[in-house]
């Protein structure tokens, strides 16, 4: 059986960091299987669904490097069809038409309440024959059993069993002919092929009423997976009080998608201990069984921790690409032709304990910042009247010297020891000279990225 797997998203708001993470299960379990990874966008709430919202799911996907397959499709597009399969289930007696008014409804539900019975309610058209049926507006009721259990297999959960008197005939088609969404659900799914459901748990409780419908039309059913939703360090749902919980604010605060891939598949699945691995790994590894049934918690430093491995592993060019993205996500000037040279040159320092793109912009900010260079607070405290003779002194050594690195170190560690010196007492100088500040990559480092001339210009500003 080939895998087919889908991300099913309303465009009510941007997409959750839980979504993400939901949408990356999927994509994982099919691309690592061969399989077909499907978007639909849940489209039905007209008032609530904007272009906006929608397009920002796809920006939040792509930025996350999930690619799916064919066009997404549009759950309101099937309107006809969701209506089709209701009038059929009509027809072969399993589902019926229902008159009840809204106030009748709520009476009934009043007086349950009073009498601390049941408000789940009981429909009196459900064997009411269609010659007695009256000319008024309808909903279409799904006949669901009123006795036993029904047992569901959930390959994160295990067996879950609920009490089928607790399912009410759901509602199929609203009085308008509209579509309710456990009807557009399944039938989408089946439509699409869709083999595995993967979820979030706080659709278990859909998953028996929708088995209703699968039930009546007699279709292969999913195996589902609902996995546990996502809680901030606190133990509490993540929201807006733990931070960042749209992805594409994770893009604008600088985290790279591998790290942010890497993380989220560990957040609430493992694989042994492993906690760093590639995008073929996690293809190759991931599986159902891995997720665990507790919620997961976000952990920012973990993440940090994560991004920061895989900057440090990867592809220069690739990371110059999507650190040029990370300036057009936040409004920020593109890189020049000569900036973007410079940190391509720079990029086996500047990766180096650089967790997030902010961090790395900054470490490279002696490349970026033009003469003349002003230093910060900080550094301009090292250029005392004597580190700015011992710089004016190193210059024209460094006139002539064949610029590599044991060349360099040599020059500068002789200057030091010249003037009973530690290397490490030249360096902030040296720092504050090329970079403008005291933390910076190494200064030879800086030496070598700058090249001769810049470097010789800057030391002869600070000099002076």
């Amino acid at each position: 059986m080939s895998v087919v797997t889908r991300f099913a998203p309303s465009p009510t708001g941007a997409l959750h960091i839980g979504g993400a993470r939901t949408a990356l299960f999927n994509w994982l379990y099919a691309r690592g299987r061969g399989g077909k990874f499907l978007l639909r966008i849940e489209d039905t709430d007209k008032a609530r669904s904007t272009e906006a919202n929608r397009q920002a799911i796809l920006d939040g996907l792509t930025w996350l490097g999930l690619d799916w397959d064919g066009a997404p499709a549009s759950q309101a597009a099937n309107a006809a069809r969701h209506a089709e399969v209701a009038y059929e289930l009509l027809a072969a007696g399993k589902a019926y038409k229902c008159f009840s008014t809204s106030d009748e409804i709520e009476a009934f539900r009043e007086k349950a309440r009073a009498e601390k019975t049941s408000t789940l309610f009981r429909s009196p058209w459900r064997d009411v024959s269609e010659a007695s049926h009256p000319n008024a507006p309808f909903v279409v009721r799904i006949k669901a059993p009123r006795d036993g259990q029904t047992t569901l297999h959930d390959a994160v959960q295990g067996d879950v069993t609920w009490s089928n008197d607790q399912l009410d005939d759901m509602i199929l088609l609203r009085s308008d002919g509209s579509a309710v969404y456990m009807l557009a659900v399944v039938v989408d799914d089946h439509d699409m092929g869709v083999t595995h459901v993967i979820r979030g748990d706080d659709h278990l409780a859909n998953a028996f009423r929708q088995n209703l419908i699968y039930e009546a039309m007699g279709w292969d059913k999913p195996t589902l997976a609902h996995i546990p939703l996502i809680f901030g360090p606190d133990g509490k749902k993540l929201s807006k009080r733990h931070g960042a919980t749209g992805a594409q604010e994770y893009q604008a605060l600088g985290y790279p998608a591998a790290g942010m891939r890497n993380y989220l598949t560990r957040l609430g699945w493992s694989h042994g201990d492993d906690e760093f691995f590639s995008d073929a790994k996690a293809r190759e590894w991931f599986d159902l069984g891995g997720i665990g049934k507790s919620p997961a918690r976000f952990d920012f430093k973990k993440l940090e921790n994560i991004c920061g491995q895989h900057i440090a592993v990867a592809d220069d060019a690739a990371l110059h690409q999507e650190l040029q993205a990370f300036l057009v996500a936040t409004g920020q000037p593109a890189l020049t032709d000569a900036q973007s040279e410079g940190i391509m040159s720079a990029m086996y320092c500047l990766k180096e304990r650089a967790k997030t793109f902010p961090e790395l912009i900054d470490k490279a900010a002696f490349i970026l910042n033009a003469r003349p260079i002003v230093p910060d607070e900080k550094s301009a405290t090292l250029l005392t009247d004597v580190s700015r003779g011992i710089l004016k002194e190193l210059t024209p050594q460094l006139q002539n010297a064949s610029w590599s690195r044991d060349s360099l170190e040599g020059i500068v560690a002789s200057t030091a020891e010249a003037h009973d010196m530690k290397l490490g007492k030249l360096a902030g100088p040296l720092r504050a000279a090329l970079a403008g500040r005291a933390v910076s990559p190494s200064m030879f480092d800086m030496m070598l990225v700058l090249g001769r001339d810049e470097t010789i210009a800057r030391l002869q500003d600070a000099s002076t």
